[in-house]
């Protein structure tokens, strides 16, 4: 089978227009800690935030299909898909864009390296997606998950060593295979290697939790200015490669600085959040803040990064108990007519 770039496909910018968003309504009780109901609730402000911008799919498990339709109302489609979890970003199909038309990447999915299992039921939603949605389908022979990668559109992708080249991702794998089948597959010519991610991630450190492109050539990266946190080491490490890096087009890397929050825990439950994991929508960006004091500045730093855009903060901290925020629960589908099979 030929691949997506020698098709002419390539992967888009997130802020290149959408047909609309995929979310996956939580299913996992285990997953949340005790906080199931909690984080329903900041699912549903999610979801409610992004429809006032671009049509949201929800996929739901058959057991939770009925509550996931009796919350999001009539105006919101459900589609029951066998699920084991509720993260779409990193289990669902990545859309690559040809002209006005669109594909589907299906990468695997072993459960963030085999530490939450069962998984079997998430690695076939890109599948049962291509069937539902008549779009063709890429298998790609290696594990990645759609949080640990970020591209401009142009070219370039930025990505953490600490998760796609770990080696319980893709054991047989070298970096220059990876780098390979990501520019293969993603349409990209060139990989912006950062260190790690957020200090201690339960996931290995995907990239949208400590960066992310806001326009071709410009950065949006974490910034802790907390000498006794650890990821200030870590996001000092990751900047200052970046100042050294150049773009697919030779462009030099501007960087813009995001604060990080400082809520860390929920009632002795550990978080990672972040403000880098937005999602941006047509004509909107929805934000997760923490009730925590650097709420505002990360909003103004959104506001500033996507001037034509509204800025909408939806309360996350529940939905970090998972391990993710916004972007993690998210999956944009790109404008364009699905090309099939």
């Amino acid at each position: 089978m030929r691949t997506p770039t020698e098709d002419g496909f390539h992967m888009p910018a997130e802020w290149e227009p959408h047909a609309g968003c995929l979310i996956s309504w939580p299913c996992k009780e285990a997953t949340w800690c005790g906080y199931f109901e909690d984080a329903k609730k900041a699912y549903l402000e999610v979801i409610r935030a992004i429809n006032r911008f671009e049509p949201v799919t929800v996929l739901a498990d058959p057991s939770v299909a009925l509550e996931a339709r009796k919350a999001v109302g009539d105006n919101i489609t459900v589609i029951e898909v066998p699920l084991d979890d509720s993260w779409i970003r990193d289990n669902g199909p990545i859309y690559v864009v040809r002209d006005n038309h669109i594909a589907m990447l299906h990468f695997g999915f072993n459960g963030w390296g085999g530490r939450f299992l069962p998984f079997e039921k998430d690695a076939r939603v890109p599948e049962i997606l291509s069937e539902l949605f008549r779009t063709r389908r890429y298998p790609v022979p290696m594990v990645l998950e759609g949080g640990g990668i970020c591209v401009d559109g142009q070219g370039t992708l930025i990505t953490t060593e600490s998760c796609t080249l770990n080696r319980n991702r893709n054991p047989g794998l070298s970096r220059d295979e990876v780098e390979d089948i990501l520019k293969s597959y993603l349409g990209v010519r060139k990989i912006l290697w950062l260190r790690q991610g957020i200090y201690r991630s339960m996931i290995d450190g995907h990239v949208d939790g400590v960066a992310a492109f806001v326009e071709p050539g410009v950065i949006l990266h974490a910034s802790c200015e907390d000498p006794q946190d650890p990821n200030s080491e870590v996001m000092r490490t990751n900047k200052e490669l970046l100042q050294t890096m150049t773009d697919a087009r030779g462009r030099s890397i501007e960087i813009i600085d995001m604060p990080m929050p400082r809520l860390r825990e929920i009632e002795g439950n550990r978080i990672a959040p972040c403000y880098t994991n937005f999602y941006i929508a047509n004509g909107g960006i929805v934000a997760p803040i923490f009730g925590d004091r650097n709420d505002s500045l990360a909003l103004e730093v959104l506001k500033n990064a996507f001037p034509e855009h509204e800025v909408v903060g939806v309360r996350c901290e529940y939905i970090g108990i998972g391990g993710g925020e916004v972007h993690c629960i998210t999956q944009q589908i790109p404008l364009g007519s699905p090309v099939f099979p």
